[in-house]
């Protein structure tokens, strides 16, 4: 009995120690991971979107490039109007901002700043998490390997560049259909479902597993290319992976050299990336507001920023025309581009970037306008809360 308690004993004491050893090796990625389940909480959301390096793995964006200097914007302040109509409603603008969880605004107007607000404890130099915008920043420097000749034709399949993904979803599957994300591929992109694509995606991010292997894992479609969108964020990743094969260059690097250095941003960002150091490119840029709409003011100005073409024009102008196949009986009216948005009813030159719990730089080139607004609003998917915040946009922008 003695030698049973002793060996019972011994047993123990080596499940404790193995369970110390392995929570030590492994402290990173659990704490990572209860980071993950815990990222959208009421309570810690607004402060999480500005401090996503503690959560995450993550690398400086190096600023190399002609702009040395960071412009500064002039001002020429003016009120927002006080309310805006929706479907017939007048909705306040402040009760608009609230009920959305507004953590900053800002609006330009003939390139200089009338509004700045930031809001819930936010402040102007906080790196907020861009969540889908950055799709758009992605689709920037690839437009400038493709006018170098670096990637031949947007008709070329992805596999052309990543040989990795020969038998895979993505076999087969062009660059243009990738772009406009009609690949076909089955992805689930539903945030509520745990076991969801999309939550299996952000579980690698934590943790710290490659990107690269998790968009070669994928091995179904749904349809065939080109048939019909359907917004499916790993496609993004697949196009930073034939960016970093036709260039040799990270997409950290590039973004830096082509975009941060090029226009000259206020604070160094960062990208949140996988273990091996792979910027997530779909949604992992953390800039702050001002250097969001210093992005989208090149945009509007065609890619030039103080004369100088930083993105060709000709790439800009085609990314945001709604190219894409319609999207199916889910379809809102937006249409889709290079990583662009484009609005119901949309004048030529109204465009935006968007991400889950609205993120935005929106643009209109026919009032001269760009509005950046980020949030943390827990009810992005409710039924018209899009067409509701581009209602906003449009009266804050004077379109009439």
């Amino acid at each position: 009995m003695r030698k049973l308690l002793k060996w019972l004993l011994v047993g123990i004491i080596i499940l404790v120690a193995a369970a110390v050893i392995l929570g030590l090796v492994y402290r990173d990625r659990v704490t990572r991971l209860l980071a993950v389940n815990s990222l959208f909480s009421e309570e810690k959301i607004v402060g999480n979107f500005s401090n996503m390096q503690g959560m995450f793995f993550n690398a400086p964006i190096p600023a190399e490039g002609p702009g040395d200097a960071v412009e500064e914007w002039p001002r020429w302040p003016a009120q927002l109007p006080a309310s805006f109509k929706y479907e017939g409603s007048e909705i306040a603008a402040t009760d608009f901002l609230r009920d959305s969880a507004t953590t900053s605004l800002l609006v330009v107007h003939n390139g200089a700043i009338t509004f700045e607000e930031y809001y819930l404890g936010t402040k102007p130099d906080d790196l907020r998490i861009s969540w889908s915008v950055a799709k758009s920043f992605l689709s920037a420097v690839f437009g400038i390997a493709v006018s170098e000749g670096k990637i031949e034709s947007l008709d070329d399949p992805v596999t052309k560049y990543v040989p990795a993904l020969v038998g895979t979803a993505y076999d087969g599957v062009t660059i243009r259909n990738t772009l406009n994300m009609s690949t076909g591929v089955k992805f689930n992109e539903d945030y509520l479902d745990f076991w969801s694509d999309i939550n299996k995606m952000g579980r690698t991010l934590a943790l710290g597993t490659s990107m690269d292997d998790f968009a070669a894992s994928l091995k179904e479609r749904v349809r065939e290319q080109g048939e019909m969108r359907q917004y499916t964020s790993i496609d993004t990743h697949v196009l930073a992976m034939v960016l970093r094969a036709a260039t040799g260059r990270s997409v950290i690097d590039l973004v830096g050299e082509q975009i941060v250095g090029a226009i000259g941003f206020e604070k160094a960002p960062y990208y949140l990336t996988d273990g091996e150091g792979i910027a997530f490119a779909l949604g992992g840029l953390n800039l702050t507001t001002r250097d969001y709409a210093r992005f989208g003011q090149m945009f509007l100005q065609h890619g030039k920023w103080y004369g100088e073409q930083i993105v060709p024009r000709d790439w800009v102008d085609q990314s945001i025309i709604a190219t894409a196949p319609e999207q199916s009986a889910r379809e809102d009216g937006f249409g889709y581009g290079y990583q662009w948005w484009i609005p119901p009813g949309a004048a030529e030159g109204e465009f935006m970037a968007r991400g889950i719990y609205d993120q935005y730089i929106y643009v209109n080139r026919n009032t001269n306008s760009v509005i950046v607004k980020t949030s943390a609003n827990r009810k992005f998917r409710e039924p018209g809360n899009t067409e509701r915040t581009l209602s906003f946009f449009r009266a804050v922008a004077g379109v009439e």
